[in-house]
């Protein structure tokens, strides 16, 4: 009895098996007839159009004053006043702060009377002089006398018709003149000199009227630039002296206005090797700046210098761009975003981001659809992205369509229905996927794909109606 059981049992379980291996295989008989009805995967594609596309970098930044000035006294005294409205706009020559003055027109004061005094002097040695020139006339006039007097007597005592004492007389005399009037030129010389030395006094206590003058102009201390002041440093009734070391105030010009940023010198150094070997054309001195609430500022700036020497703590090279600042929007100190076309790639290609896909290596790819409209994967090279778009630099050929929607759905050497990729669906393409995220003008050239980035899901109305 047991042996026809277990035999009954048998033969039920040999029955059930192959029922359910036909049944396995009548699925994959229709599983296999139905794929054979379906219609080919339908999906949008765009052709490979090479052209030049800007090489866009962003960097962070920080504005500075196109000028600064440190007003400090030039002269030492109490401040008196503030003559300038602190935190406000102020012009070159504006008064700032008046300084007490009564030292300095006090020194003003002497110096003046010496002017005059030694201007007096310079008369009184001119009257000398003239007096000196006169006296050399008259001495002039009495050694010709004398002279004529011995000439007229000296026959006269050969012919001993007069006394040899008189003509003593008459040579002393001519002696006598003679010495007069070198004294009076020795005078003369004298008179003269003295006047160059009362002029030469005049002269010092003019430059010293001078330096009291400007000193006391300096009690008004002005503003040397035009630009925004700071909070002052001074109160009236401050003792301040000259040329001390903390300012009284700051000026800062801010029209035009600055902006620093580093760029590390690797990237230069790329950027000057694909200049070199031609794959880079020569950037624009274009700045673009975006501000700290992610507004764009609405006046694009121009490159001013790139610093000589790398900074050995950075590994960075300092860039500096200005900018037009009439709405005094921008402040020194402020944090922005610049963005600069540091080169024009030639030959690249502009993908949506939907295009691209990436490997567990790390490698991006894209889909193409081949003459046999078959699926193929191509590697491709990404350098950054344009306006939300892939810069693709290698890997595609002129007449490649490149499918931008629906790669979700197939796979290599998969046959498909390719449409042609229209601008409307990139942009449902993008809110729908989330993956293309707008940059403004430009994007980061900082910015590649990272993991696995999928094609749309959702595909457009186009595809829908085709399934």
């Amino acid at each position: 009895m047991k042996h026809s059981h277990l035999f009954i049992a048998i033969s039920l379980a040999v029955s059930g098996l192959f029922i359910a291996g036909c049944d396995k295989k009548d699925d994959e008989a229709n599983a296999a007839a139905a794929q054979q009805q379906m219609p080919p995967a339908v999906v949008n594609v765009m052709p490979v159009q090479f052209q030049t596309v800007p090489l866009v970098h962003e960097f962070s930044g920080r504005t500075a004053a196109y000028e600064v000035a440190d007003i400090r006294p030039q002269v030492t005294g109490v401040v008196d006043e503030i003559l300038y409205p602190q935190g406000r706009m102020v012009q070159k020559g504006q008064p700032l702060y008046r300084i007490s003055p009564e030292n300095y027109q006090s020194s003003q004061g002497a110096s003046l009377a010496a002017v005059q005094q030694a201007e007096a002097n310079v008369q009184t040695a001119k009257a000398s002089y003239n007096n000196a020139v006169a006296n050399i006339e008259s001495q002039k006039a009495l050694l010709e006398q004398a002279q004529a007097d011995v000439q007229r007597l000296k026959p006269l005592v050969a012919q001993q018709a007069i006394s040899a004492q008189q003509y003593e007389q008459a040579v002393t005399q001519l002696k006598t003149a003679q010495a007069g009037l070198n004294s009076a030129q020795a005078a003369a010389q004298q008179a003269q000199a003295n006047i160059a030395s009362s002029q030469a006094a005049v002269n010092t206590a003019k430059a010293q009227l001078s330096g009291t003058q400007l000193d006391l102009n300096r009690t008004i201390v002005r503003a040397p630039i035009s630009g925004i002041s700071d909070r002052s440093n001074v109160t009236a009734g401050a003792l301040v002296n000259a040329n001390q070391a903390n300012p009284m105030v700051t000026i800062s010009k801010i029209n035009p206005i600055y902006v620093d940023i580093s760029q590390s010198s690797s990237e230069l150094l790329k950027l000057k090797q694909q200049q070199a070997s031609g794959a880079l054309q020569a950037g624009t001195n274009t700045v673009e700046l975006v501000l700290e609430d992610g507004s764009t500022y609405p006046i694009k700036g121009q490159m001013s210098l790139a610093e000589a020497n790398v900074d050995q703590d950075t590994g960075a090279v300092t860039l500096r761009a200005i900018f037009k600042n009439d709405n005094y929007m921008l402040l020194p100190g402020m944090y922005v975003k610049a963005r600069l076309v540091q080169g024009l790639i030639n030959n690249a290609v502009l993908l949506p981001q939907s295009a691209l896909t990436r490997t567990p290596k790390g490698d991006t790819q894209v889909y193409i659809v081949d003459q046999n409209d078959k699926i193929q994967v191509r590697d491709v090279t990404v350098e950054g992205t344009y306006n939300g778009n892939w810069i693709v630099t290698d890997g595609l050929q002129a007449g490649e369509n490149i499918v931008v929607i629906g790669g979700s759905k197939v796979k290599p050497e998969q046959e498909v229905v390719s449409k042609p990729y229209q601008a409307a669906s990139a942009g449902n393409a993008a809110q729908q996927g989330g993956a293309a995220q707008a940059q403004g003008p430009v994007a980061n050239k900082s910015q590649t794909p990272k993991g696995p980035v999928a094609p749309q899901k959702q595909e457009t109305p186009e595809t829908d109606a085709a399934k």
